[in-house]
């Protein structure tokens, strides 16, 4: 079971690269090529003449206005349908070596650091699938649900792995299904509103610069191929919303376990220290959301700043800094 379940991972990275492929191709077709001028409509009795639109779209829109051939249309089509179907498959793939992983190990398969990352990119999925199935415009941000996928993937991997096997005896206690596996499901969510914090923010970049007539450098000109910045907020909220109430629960299940292990709820461990960091930075993002006064372009910024915090908890505490959480690591 444990060599099936690495010969999984090594399918789903395959077959996420794949997805990231066909998202990338999508994007490629959505290149505007011919822009069809916008008929203003005039009372017949004031003038016969038609005013054509400009050529850079408002801000907020989809993208540019343009006339695809019929053939590229249907590239465009398959393209995305080959990247949803992929992203699918993997989400599939990737479940079934979590579950191996889990057999071969005879637990839970959440006891490490290799594990969790399994765990928590597999969430990401599938929130991203579900998501999809509502709101079908946010399809162009795949592409980067799939490469921060990969990445994480790429990354436990290569540096994170270990071999499967019991957990360490202060890891051994049902309190691991219950703060770790809560843990995982809000970071999973965290991290697609992460990417739509992050996609937003490129958006917004590109329509100032189009509003400006400035021509947009290398990465706001990647923000012609996203949903409108009305959207990816509303999907950046949206997740966050439904994340921080599951990360708030696993910080105070944390410290319930903490007093049944050590005989002290809260003793400020590095990890503990940064997991409440990370609350307050989330518990920051939503105040300010709730905050008329607060502009957007700030608000998604404390989303990013969340995210950084998560991941210097993950990484950085995990494997360099010393603490009692250390042992999380490895096996």
């Amino acid at each position: 079971m444990a060599v099936l379940s690495d010969q999984l991972l090594i399918a789903t990275l395959l077959i996420y690269l794949a997805a990231m492929v066909g998202y990338a191709v999508e994007h490629t077709l959505r290149r505007p090529r011919t822009v069809v001028p916008a008929v203003r409509r005039v009372p017949a009795m004031a003038a016969t003449a038609v005013t054509p639109a400009v050529d850079i779209p408002p801000p907020g829109t989809d993208g540019d206005r343009v006339a695809a051939p019929a053939a590229s249309a249907g590239r465009l089509r398959w393209a995305g349908w080959f990247a949803v179907a992929a992203t699918g498959l993997g989400a599939v793939t990737h479940a079934a070596c979590l579950l191996t992983r889990g057999l071969a190990a005879e637990r839970v398969p959440w006891g490490n650091m290799y594990e969790f990352v399994l765990a928590v990119t597999l969430v990401g999925i599938l929130a991203w699938l579900g998501l999809l199935t509502r709101r079908p415009a946010v399809r162009p941000i795949g592409l980067y649900v799939a490469l921060a996928t990969v990445t994480l993937l790429g990354l436990a991997g290569m540096r994170l792995y270990a071999p499967a096997g019991p957990l360490v005896p202060a890891l051994n206690s049902y309190w691991l299904k219950i703060h770790v596996s809560a843990a995982a499901t809000a970071s999973g969510i965290f991290l697609l509103g992460f990417i739509a914090a992050t996609a937003y923010l490129i958006r917004l970049r590109r329509d100032r610069a189009a509003e400006a007539g400035r021509m947009p450098g290398f990465v706001s000109s990647l923000g012609r191929y996203l949903p409108a910045v009305e959207t990816l907020e509303r999907v950046t909220f949206q997740m966050h919303v439904l994340a921080f109430p599951i990360w708030t629960f696993a910080v105070v299940a944390g410290a319930i376990w903490a007093e049944a292990a050590w005989g002290r709820y809260w003793g400020w461990d590095p990890k503990e220290t940064w997991a409440f960091i990370s609350w307050v930075a989330y518990a920051g993002y939503l105040h300010a959301r709730a905050t008329p006064s607060v502009k957007r372009p700030i608000v998604a910024w404390l989303a990013v700043l969340g995210w950084v915090t998560m991941m210097f908890n993950l990484f950085a505490v995990n494997l360099v800094i010393a603490g009692l959480h250390s042992y999380a690591g490895t096996n």
